[in-house]
């Protein structure tokens, strides 16, 4: 929530607050330690960084680095870079009207130091929030000098200045991010002869624009992002620039599993899917982010590639879809997934995945496989030690369970029929409701774990698409 936006107008005005110029360094370095001291969260909504990656952001940062994040797809390199906003002060004073942000006691730009020249302290000042002093580019092979830097403006020409004229000139968007933080996403995508063009502003602190004998000193912080260039091959960053970057942090995926987890929850918002309600159980978020991690782990896939976090989000999410289309087609009252739900993960995440070449045509086969072991190893975790005979007693006579993705809750219940220690079951899984579809959520995860650890078999109707199997001894 925005404060409200000071009061002073003019550079009168400004001089008698007693107002502080910083460079956009200092400001963010003053802001750090400031939050470092408080013991404050400095970058919000990162989670797995704490004590790797985020130490030597900071590090960075306080001693005024211009710096690149290094990392595989979907390490949340781009999320990280938007944080650093939040570290500049919440309103800056700017010259009103001006292009590139200059501070009123030092304005850069000739426009503006003819007007202070003219107005004196009745220089006009207005406002700019943190959220404004951010800029983004990512990186493409048709990016120009023009879009980052600037270019001659035909329009100001045409109006009757002369080519020679300074204030012909069209500012590209690190120059309008000056006073504030500029990310280039994917840097090694822009061609070499564009990255010359930052030479300057990160050593010199100045661009030059298409020869004009204009000098203009730049007040930025300036990030990027880079996937590793012996995966991308796209391209590569020149090593002037290189050497001008004052740190290369490197990321990484979530190491351990409770960060995946969080960082589902974090992202997946399952109350309101797409304007859909649904309820995806703990059990089946731990499943998935199980999952991506084999996915990570396994031999079968590229490594160099990785697998992005979007992997488990869109997993998180069709397993949710699954469980609202259930919802609607059956007439239930809840949406509540269940393990019928996860085998259409595997063909909609197919295209995330980079295999190596021997596994060729094998794709899916290995993806189902490693599904099945984040299952087992949930159920492990969660119902192994748990005594489930009661539900085991109930295929002694021969009986059989049939299941699937459109067998209503109830249905499903009613064909287990009644099982001693159901609660036990739900309260091992976190479920605290006692809705019918949270019971046959439950229900049929233990029936998956009993079949993936050989204490029932199950008999799946090739062909299908709505996951129907049958459980028996």
């Amino acid at each position: 929530m925005r404060s409200s936006t000071p009061r002073e107008t003019t550079l009168g005005e400004l001089r008698t607050s007693g107002h502080v110029q910083r460079s956009v360094k200092a400001e963010i370095r003053h802001n750090l330690l400031a939050r470092l001291r408080a013991g404050e969260p400095r970058f919000p909504g990162i989670l797995g960084f704490d004590d790797t990656v985020l130490p030597h952001l900071e590090r960075a940062l306080l001693a005024g680095h211009d710096l690149v994040l290094l990392g595989e797809r979907g390490q949340g390199k781009t999320r990280l870079i938007r944080t650093l906003g939040g570290l500049l002060d919440e309103w800056t004073p700017v010259v009103a009207g001006c292009e590139i942000n200059d501070h009123p006691y030092d304005p850069v730009c000739v426009r503006c130091r003819r007007l202070a020249a003219e107005r004196g302290d009745e220089l006009p000042v207005e406002w700019r929030h943190r959220d404004d002093r951010y800029g983004e580019k990512l990186a493409t092979p048709d990016t120009s000098v023009g879009d980052l830097i600037g270019d001659v403006d035909p329009i100001k020409v045409a109006e009757g200045r002369t080519l020679g004229d300074p204030e012909t000139v069209h500012f590209g968007l690190v120059p309008r991010t000056n006073r504030g933080i500029f990310s280039i996403n994917e840097l090694p995508d822009l061609a070499e002869r564009i990255q010359v063009a930052l030479l300057n502003v990160l050593e010199e602190r100045d661009v030059q624009i298409r020869g004009y004998a204009l000098r203009l000193p730049l007040d930025v912080l300036l990030v990027a992002s880079a996937n590793p260039e012996d995966y991308t091959n796209r391209g590569r960053i020149i090593t002037p620039l290189k050497d001008r970057f004052g740190a290369e942090i490197r990321t990484h995926y979530p190491l351990e599993l409770d960060a995946e987890l969080a960082l589902i929850r974090q992202e997946s918002d399952f109350a309101d899917l797409a304007g859909l309600p649904a309820e995806v159980p703990d059990h089946l978020i731990e499943i998935i982010a199980r999952f991506t991690r084999l996915v990570r782990e396994s031999t079968a896939v590229d490594a160099r590639s990785g697998v992005s976090a979007r992997f488990a989000l869109a997993g998180a999410e069709t397993v949710a879809a699954g469980a609202v289309r259930r919802a609607a087609l059956a007439g239930e009252e809840r949406a509540v997934a269940r393990v019928c739900d996860l085998p259409a993960v595997v063909p909609s995440l197919m295209g995330k995945v980079e295999f190596e070449v021997s596994e060729e045509g094998r794709e899916q086969e290995v993806l189902e496989h490693l599904l099945r072991r984040a299952v087992a190893e949930t159920y492990r975790r969660t119902l192994g030690p748990a005594d489930l005979s009661g539900l085991l007693d109930k295929f002694d006579s021969g009986d059989t369970v049939e299941s699937g993705e459109l067998v209503p809750s109830t249905e499903l219940l009613r064909r287990i029929g009644q099982v001693p220690g159901l609660a036990k079951i739900m309260e091992r899984l976190g479920m605290s409701g006692e809705s019918p579809e949270q019971a046959a959520a439950a229900l049929e995860f233990a029936l998956e774990g009993l079949f993936l650890t050989r204490r029932l078999s199950k008999d799946v109707q090739g062909g299908r698409a709505d996951g129907t199997a049958t459980y028996r001894t």
